[in-house]
């Protein structure tokens, strides 16, 4: 499985989805409990090395109803966050 990454202006992409309840002590997850998020925030240098790197949590009180849903918003509130119109949070030392 190829992994696309997603650029925006200058900035990798990574949305970062998980079940809302951990993996239980049979090993399973319960995926019908909704999904929570986070989004990576990446910068390559010339080279293609990583040169920096930041996980942001998407502050959501309620969990996503699902991946497809939490993907999306992770990806939206990164955007956001790169154009600075989240009060509290910058990407600026990336």
């Amino acid at each position: 499985m190829s992994e696309h990454v997603r650029t925006y202006r200058g900035l990798e992409i990574y949305p970062l989805v998980y079940s809302r309840i951990p993996q239980g002590a049979v090993g399973s997850y319960d995926y019908g409990a909704g999904f929570d998020a986070a989004v990576r925030i990446c910068r390559r240098g010339t080279d293609d090395t990583l040169t920096a790197s930041r996980v942001f949590r998407i502050p959501h009180r309620a969990p996503f109803c699902d991946a497809g849903e939490a993907r999306k918003a992770s990806s939206d509130y990164a955007e956001r966050l790169i154009d600075g119109q989240v009060d509290g949070q910058s990407v600026r030392d990336l």
